[in-house]
């Protein structure tokens, strides 16, 4: 299908709000997929064009946990490794798989990413009440369970690499759950860990011939303005009131899709 100026309008706008979505809440691709689905993308391809198009707006967090990061140096290799594993196989799963297979996925998928969200307040709770309980007695250090980390992120970030929606949230419960204690450590690492794997499953995309680069390089321009003006006031934004429009929206979709998947 020939790209109209509407097609453009609409993609840089959904890619703009995705981006200033995640830059606050997440969950920026629930907004961005289905809107490359309506401009008529092949479910494998909105997917890829989706991670690709994002992705910009993930790898300049990086810079503001760079302290973080030193803390937890010991960590930070095994988990970009797994990071790297995961999303390359995911990645691969997705571009080796058939459009139809996929798309009877997608209202699971979406139905995934979100309970993940909508269990976004009691991990974001239980994060916090870890880390206040360490920052009370610094002398009870908790040690970090690798193997189970690993393990758990491995999983994660095969999810990452084949779709990706709410992993930020499960990738910060795993942290939680084996033993990081601070919350700038963990979302440090989060940040680490879900921009490797997108990164990875973004190479092994644009390689497979998957992105739609009449769409994608607008996209990415709009998701980093978005992204920018989404961290830039982010203060201004709440995430108490965006959170639970994107899990409504999140499930609206996948009741969408489990209705009209044969459809499209």
């Amino acid at each position: 299908m020939h790209p109209s100026v509407l097609h453009y309008i609409f993609l840089s706008f959904a890619a703009g709000l995705g981006g200033l979505v995640n830059s606050v809440a997440g969950g920026g691709g629930f907004l961005v997929f289905p809107s490359l689905l309506k401009a008529g993308l092949l479910p494998i391809e909105a997917n890829a064009t989706n991670t690709v198009a994002l992705w910009p707006g993930q790898f300049t967090s990086i810079a503001g946990y760079r302290e973080d990061l030193r803390r937890n140096h010991r960590l930070v290799i095994p988990v970009v490794v797994v990071a790297f594993i995961g999303g390359l196989a995911g990645a691969i799963t997705l571009l080796k798989g058939t459009q139809d297979s996929f798309l009877r996925l997608v209202p699971y998928l979406f139905l995934l990413g979100s309970v993940a969200f909508a269990l976004s307040g009691p991990i974001s709770r239980m994060v916090r009440r870890r880390a206040a309980e360490q920052a009370a007695h610094p002398e009870h250090h908790t040690r970090v369970y690798l193997v189970p980390l690993l393990a758990l992120q491995l999983l994660i970030c095969y999810y990452i690499g084949y779709f990706g929606a709410g992993a930020g949230l499960l990738t910060m419960a795993a942290l939680a759950l084996c033993g990081v204690e601070r919350i700038a450590e963990i979302n440090a690492l989060k940040v680490v860990i879900t921009t490797v794997a997108n990164a990875v499953a973004s190479i092994a995309f644009i390689i497979g011939g998957a992105v739609e680069w009449r769409y994608c390089w607008l996209m990415m321009i709009a998701c980093a303005i978005g992204g920018y003006t989404g961290a830039r006031n982010a203060r201004r934004i709440s995430d108490r009131v965006l959170r639970p429009i994107i899990i409504v929206l999140g499930f609206t979709i996948a009741i969408y899709f489990f209705i009209h998947r044969k459809g499209l």
